[in-house]
């Protein structure tokens, strides 16, 4: 499936209203670490495609989202499963980190 783009118009119905857990990603484009995640992120969408969706949200574009998150310090990501936060992971790791934790929390 790979990594798709959400909003604050969408992040409900895509995100919380998901029966399958969710990793939202939130980003910019000005974020160097964001950047250096990206391929992590897109890594993750493959790695669990068949236990995860892989989710991507500009915090710039989308800032009531990410207020409604408490986003202080990006890239943070949030693992969501039946609507409601479990995890979140706040700057760069790379992809093992990433899929030890996961794994943790997903089977």
């Amino acid at each position: 499936m790979g990594t798709i783009a959400v909003n604050d118009s969408n992040f409900d119905s895509v995100v919380l209203q998901s029966e399958t857990p969710v990793l939202v990603d939130f980003w910019a484009e000005w974020c160097g670490p964001c950047r250096m995640l990206a391929p992590v992120i897109d890594g993750l969408s493959v790695a669990f495609a068949d236990k995860l969706k892989v989710v991507k949200l500009d915090t710039d574009e989308n800032q009531a989202t990410a207020s409604n998150y408490e986003i202080s310090g990006i890239p943070c990501c949030i693992l969501f499963k039946n609507g409601e936060e479990v995890t979140r992971f706040v700057g760069y790791r790379p992809q093992g980190a990433f899929e030890s934790e996961l794994t943790k929390y997903l089977g």
